[in-house]
């Protein structure tokens, strides 16, 4: 406001300012500043090339035929999150076009791209219909056909992937469809029936370890046996979710050994002393006790959600609980997790969980 009341004065005196500032810009937008851009774990050791696709060897080995010269068919990745579909067709992509026509070639909608009925009828179709040639700037032989990804395809609607069966089967002279999600349930029989299906398995300890190992090294952090342990556990089979704690335990950490503990406040998991004294208050009868922990536990910021996947592992694996009682703890946990997804007050499924607990744990007492 002061610089629009003193007019142009006051503009031209911050004119050389703003000058040095493009200037410093230009100077830090050189080799220097591309050199030190940072970019995420996640991206950084995303597969570049099919080969280092971890552990979907069924898929890798369909993907290698592809690239060998045969045809590739429409595709359907389903599984959980984190194990690799979409960094696996976009790994075939580049192969299979090189840098250049990467671009032209692959048309990839997300979940956050408009995706309804009107844009599956024109923005895909018109893709779908552009005829490509087979040859590379590199000399090397390219597919003559185009690759359309879909990503979390199940969050697509009914009417849009039934828009979609139809534009699969007359453009399949020049495109490909790879559809990806995680729940095949969610996606419609007619193209299901007209796609390959592959499903990504949650990836095994070893890999993950292997994996984070690899990861660790390249970026000279130190980490515990231990941590990497408790990554893999917290992570469950979700590689993404594994480097995304691993960089943010050695930001928090700057550059000292990562330990257990520290991934466990990361991954905001409860620790195991918390869920012994939920028990022990449940086990002693006394209420107001009970009311104290749980208090305690909402006042710390724990997500109650997390707290009941890790409660029932416990209730699980114990010995001295009988079956029956085990099974009305773990009804009990279902009902309270479906009340929370439904927006119910933490607080009060807390208590209500515990209430159950206590009786069955002092009825066996």
């Amino acid at each position: 406001m002061q610089a629009f009341l003193k007019g142009p004065s006051a503009i031209s005196t911050r004119a050389p300012a703003s000058k040095e500032r493009g200037a410093a810009a230009a100077a830090g937008g050189s080799g220097e500043g591309k050199r030190l851009k940072p970019i995420p774990w996640v991206e950084k050791y995303r597969p570049k090339c099919v080969d280092e696709v971890a552990f979907q060897e069924e898929v890798v080995a369909v993907l290698k035929k592809s690239l060998e010269g045969a045809d590739l068919p429409n595709l359907l990745f389903y599984g959980p999150p984190g194990t690799g579909k979409t960094s696996t067709i976009l790994a075939l992509a580049r192969e299979l076009y090189g840098p250049e026509l990467f671009r032209q070639r692959v048309l990839e909608l997300n979940a956050s791209d408009e995706r309804g009925i009107q844009v599956i009828r024109e923005k895909v179709k018109m893709f779908a219909q552009l005829t490509v040639s087979g040859s590379r700037s590199d000399g090397k032989v390219c597919p003559p056909f185009k690759i359309v990804i879909l990503d979390e395809a199940d969050s697509m609607t009914s009417a849009a992937q039934a828009a979609l069966r139809r534009t699969m089967e007359k453009e399949s002279k020049t495109t490909r469809f790879c559809l990806i999600c995680n729940y095949i349930s969610r996606i419609i029989e007619p193209l299901t029936s007209r796609c390959s299906k592959f499903r990504f398995k949650p990836l095994t300890d070893k890999i993950q370890q292997q994996r984070l190992l690899a990861v660790s090294e390249k970026e000279n952090v130190k980490v515990s046996n231990e941590a990497v342990s408790c990554l893999v556990k917290v992570s469950e089979g979700d590689l993404r979710k594994a480097i995304t704690f691993l960089q943010s335990a050695t930001r928090l950490t700057g550059g000292k050994e990562i330990s257990e503990k520290v991934v466990t406040e990361i991954a905001g998991v409860v620790p195991k002393e918390t869920i012994d004294g939920l028990l022990s208050a449940c086990q002693s009868g006394s209420f107001e006790k009970l009311e104290t922990v749980a208090k305690n536990l909402i006042n710390e910021g724990y997500a109650i959600a997390q707290l009941i996947n890790q409660l029932h592992d416990d209730i699980v694996e114990r010995e001295d609980l009988p079956d029956q009682q085990k099974s009305v703890i773990a009804e009990k946990l279902a009902e309270v997790d479906k009340c929370l997804t439904d927006g119910a007050d933490e607080y009060l499924q807390l208590i209500s969980l515990c209430a159950v607990v206590m009786q069955q744990l002092t009825q066996n007492g």
